[in-house]
């Protein structure tokens, strides 16, 4: 985000300045005596009872700044609820000045406890050596109310697309949200989930004047594997307009897309070029391979030798970048661009979000959506993340897939060469692009049926193999050793293994062929003797599944990271002289269906050809998302996995 908003030059540069009124927050002050409504249920750990918020946009001088004040009030109900909160972190940084700080505990008999300055306290990340500050809030009761408010004067306001955040996993009551602006100077604004939509303020005089109220806001508590950032309710604001001089779009894509281009698409300087050049040709690419191949050699190449840093040590230019091999998030998308227009491989740079944290509105043009980095190749529909490490050309971050994003293209109208941005949906990997698959032969040992000998071949693509096989060079051979060992001896800890190895360990092979794991090892976990019977946990052999549990009524939707796809094939010889009786239990089956697509599944059958049983057990995941309306559809298929884990055939006598 901080490498956009260095990019979007926005127009407030000749904005009127003529005398402002004060700010807002001077003329703010608590009451001496606070009238809040304390009543609680015992089970109830904790009340907002009032949350405040003011921002301020005005001209100091020859300075545009803004001004932040936050004033909240929380009951505390419970031990863990006063520990949580007993302390109570400031938004200071060298970007901003602490103008009010004032803090009080208000017991439950009344009495008012105002905090001295002893008790607001400096500190200093070990890590960053930055300062902080916090109220160091003492003397705290059950049924107690902590009380308090600050003002922070921000040197670089925030007005490309600030995101406030109002709903928590507890109520709230008492909510208000003003924002004031000279009155040149026009914001949009838009509210989420469900939160109240703003006003304007048409009385105001010699300020605008933009207000929210809300007498409560409903808690909103977590659930698995939901989305709760994204869920929660939120506002987004933005400068729009200026009055003064006519400017209108203050923030747009269309500025934010000239922006990226004269970044990063800029004429490359003989010098800069013959580098690049040589680098092209250290990394293994040559004329006649397909844009997959390139693409593949290329991304591993530069996430092998480039070193992604921050600050004033990575490189942020081209040519510093191929003389450091170290860049920052600029310097490495300059490197990729540089790439692939010495390539003439057409793309797309796109910016996005991570959809769990903020999904991108299509509609709401705000910087806040634009986060994340990727590359769209429309001759291959697929995507690379140039920032991510750990992620490989098809297969991009899944939580910045399966939404929109702003994709900037090259358009050139005869010599003149600039950029469009359009609003675009990121298509996720599809589900049969990521599979793990799990081959078992199982027989039974001659002198000892509790003594089961297996054959186990595991592999793996896609997202299941992203972050192992373009790293197994990396692995020393002892560690390569010890995974191979985990496979079996996650099923069972004292396998006795007699055969291992690993197949297509090769980096380059990622999104190619699939990393692929054999074992052989012997076990007496499995079988159990009852009588002249033997039970066989056959289940057990794909390992322990999820298994999810719901006490209460679904309220969210539920996502997952990526589309994905099971195999389970497992063959079984039954010793001479015995048969299966139940193999019925074997038969699993549940989906779900919408529309006449059948996009959540497992299924497990068996075939039965002499003395050999033969087991299919397939699961796929088609949707990243699911409606809360059909959670125990999905609840169901995950937990037929667990289900099938708890098979035991019942081997008996002829």
């Amino acid at each position: 985000m901080k490498l956009i908003l260095s990019l979007c030059i926005l127009a407030i540069c000749s904005l009127s300045l003529k005398a402002q009124e004060s700010p807002v927050y001077q003329n703010y002050n608590w009451e001496d005596i606070p009238q809040y409504d304390t009543s609680i249920s015992d089970s109830i750990g904790i009340v907002g009872l009032k949350d405040k918020m003011i921002v301020e946009f005005i001209f100091e001088n020859d300075n545009f700044v803004e001004y932040f004040l936050e004033h909240k009030a929380y009951l505390l109900n419970s031990d863990e609820r006063i520990e949580e909160y007993n302390k109570i972190y400031l938004p200071y940084n060298n970007n901003s000045e602490l103008q009010v700080n004032k803090a009080r505990v208000i017991k439950p008999n009344g009495e008012v406890v105002e905090l001295d300055e002893s008790q607001i306290l400096t500190a200093e990340d070990e890590e960053t050596q930055r300062a902080y500050k916090f109220f160091a809030f003492e003397g705290i009761e059950k049924g107690s109310v902590i009380d308090y408010y600050y003002v922070v004067k921000k040197m670089v306001p925030d007005y490309t697309g600030k995101r406030m955040n109002f709903q928590q996993p507890y109520q709230k009551k008492n909510i208000e949200f003003d924002l004031y602006a000279p009155e040149n100077l026009v914001f949009k604004f838009k509210s989420y989930n469900g939160l109240t939509q703003i006003s304007q303020d048409t009385l105001s005089e010699g300020k605008k004047h933009w207000q929210l109220n809300a007498a409560v806001i409903p808690a909103l508590e977590e659930e698995e594997q939901a989305p709760y950032e994204a869920l929660r309710g939120f506002l987004i604001y933005k400068l729009d307009e200026n009055l003064a001089n006519n400017t209108q779009n203050i923030v747009s894509y269309s500025k934010v897309s000239q922006n990226l281009y004269n970044a990063y698409y800029g004429e490359i300087d003989k010098k800069a070029q013959k580098k690049l050049d040589a680098f092209i040709a250290e990394s293994g690419v040559k004329p006649g391979m397909s844009a997959d191949e390139k693409l593949r050699i290329v991304e591993s190449y530069i996430k092998t030798n480039v070193y992604l840093g921050e600050g004033g040590n990575a490189g942020n230019e081209l040519e510093t970048v191929l003389d450091q091999m170290v860049a920052n998030a600029a310097g490495m998308v300059r490197l990729y661009t540089g790439i692939f227009k010495t390539l003439n491989l057409s793309h797309e740079l796109i910016l996005t979000s991570d959809r769990q944290s903020l999904r991108f509105d299509p509609e709401f043009e705000a910087n806040s959506f634009l986060n994340e980095f990727l590359f769209h190749f429309p001759e291959t529909d697929k995507y690379l993340a140039p920032t991510e490490p750990d992620s490989r050309y098809g297969f991009p971050p899944p939580l910045w897939t399966d939404n929109y994003g702003l994709f900037v293209k090259e358009v050139s109208l005869g010599n003149f060469k600039s950029a469009v941005g359009k609003i675009e949906y990121i298509k996720p990997v599809p589900a049969d692009e990521t599979v793990d698959r799990m081959a078992l032969k199982i027989s039974f040992d001659q002198e000892d049926l509790t003594r089961i000998n297996v054959t186990l071949d595991r592999s793996f693509q896609g997202y299941y193999a992203m972050y192992m096989q373009p790293f197994m060079n990396l692995i020393p051979e002892d560690k390569k050793d010890e995974l191979l060992q985990d496979f079996a001896k996650n099923l069972d800890e004292n396998v006795a293994i007699s055969e291992k190895n690993i197949n297509n360990a090769d980096p380059a092979l990622f999104g190619v062929k699939p990393l692929e794991f054999h074992i052989k090892f012997d076990s007496e976990a499995f079988v159990e003797k009852a009588g002249n019977r033997y039970l066989f946990k056959i289940g057990e052999l794909i390992g322990e599944q999820i298994q999810m549990y719901q006490e209460n009524e679904r309220k969210l939707p539920l996502e997952d990271e990526f589309r994905r796809t099971y195999y389970r094939d497992l063959e079984v010889v039954i010793p001479e002289g015995y048969k299966i009786a139940n193999p019925e239990d074997i038969n699993i089956d549940h989906s779900f269906v919408k529309d006449g697509e059948e996009l959540l599944m497992f299924k497990s059958t068996y075939t039965l050809e002499g003395n050999v049983l033969k087991i299919k057990a397939d699961e796929f995941y088609k949707v990243n998302k699911i409606d809360k309306d059909f959670f125990e559809s999905y609840r169901s298929v995950v937990n037929s996995a667990a289900d099938f884990n708890k098979v035991t055939l019942v081997l008996e006598p002829k």
